[in-house]
């Protein structure tokens, strides 16, 4: 069932990265046509009807799957690279600037990431495409960096690293040789678990007006703009979010996969 999961996952990942790539070059209607009809429903032209403006649904979304993975994995780089490197640094740390570094962390994790990403994107004064993967990622980087700092503590208590430490190794050596291809695999499922939330974090700060402003058509901006017409146009709602719902099931799916397959390495290994 594992297996059949991750295949399922792979297979829906795959297909939002190819639709994503293939609005760079076409869609089925351009994405400021309004001569749709206002609110009309599914036909041969417009397979997911239009919205309150006579766009096409499916275009919209289909761009939408675009911003989301580009913001999720920006996101997510971002938060990997700031929360890697002061995961790393506090592993080194000596005991009392590793505990300060360790409250400032769950004081940063205390605060949800929505709410930390809100800030950083008011504090900016200006909602964009890069400020909401730059707010996403400096909210997921205190998280990355309490993992990575937990499990670069555990490598370097090793015997192994005190034998490098004792024929000169320098910590730069250490981190490259030793730190990082050990913390690799969790830190690689870490970072698939938070793409998944990224994307919903994108999608939340989309539907407050705080993300990628129009002509974007984010998932989140899709939603806000068709509650308002939920009972006389469902399918305003139902297909963002399931597209949504879809894309998260399929990085978490891929996420729950890469977990088993390298806990699966580890045991051959041992």
């Amino acid at each position: 069932m594992r297996r059949l999961t991750f295949r399922l996952g792979l297979v829906l990942l795959g297909l939002a990265f190819a639709v994503a790539l293939t609005t760079l070059v076409w869609t089925p209607w351009p994405v400021e046509d309004m001569s749709g009809g206002r609110l009309a429903g599914p036909s041969w032209a417009h397979w997911a009807g239009t919205d309150r403006l006579g766009r096409d649904s499916l275009s919209q979304v289909m761009i939408g799957a675009r911003i989301a993975l580009m913001v999720g994995l920006g996101a997510t780089l971002v938060g990997g690279l700031i929360g890697t490197v002061a995961g790393v640094l506090a592993g080194f740390a000596q005991r009392g600037l590793d505990d300060a570094l360790a409250a400032a962390l769950d004081i940063l994790i205390a605060f949800p990431t929505l709410l930390l990403a809100m800030l950083v994107v008011a504090a900016s004064e200006t909602a964009s495409l890069g400020t909401a993967i730059l707010a996403i990622g400096l909210a997921m980087s205190a998280i990355i960096a309490r993992l990575v700092r937990v499990v670069s503590k555990r490598v370097l208590a090793q015997d192994y690293v005190t034998a490098a430490r004792c024929c000169g190794a320098g910590w730069l050596r250490i981190v490259l040789t030793h730190v990082l291809p050990n913390i690799a695999p969790t830190l690689l499922v870490a970072l698939a678990l938070q793409f998944g939330l990224a994307v919903i974090a994108e999608a939340s700060l989309s539907y407050l007006g705080l993300g990628a402003p129009p002509p974007n058509a984010s998932w989140g901006q899709l939603l806000q703009q068709a509650q308002a017409t939920v009972y006389t146009a469902p399918l305003g709602v139902l297909v963002p979010g399931g597209a949504l719902v879809l894309l998260v099931l399929a990085i978490n799916f891929v996420a729950d996969g890469l977990r088993d397959l390298l806990d699966d390495s580890a045991e051959v290994r041992e």
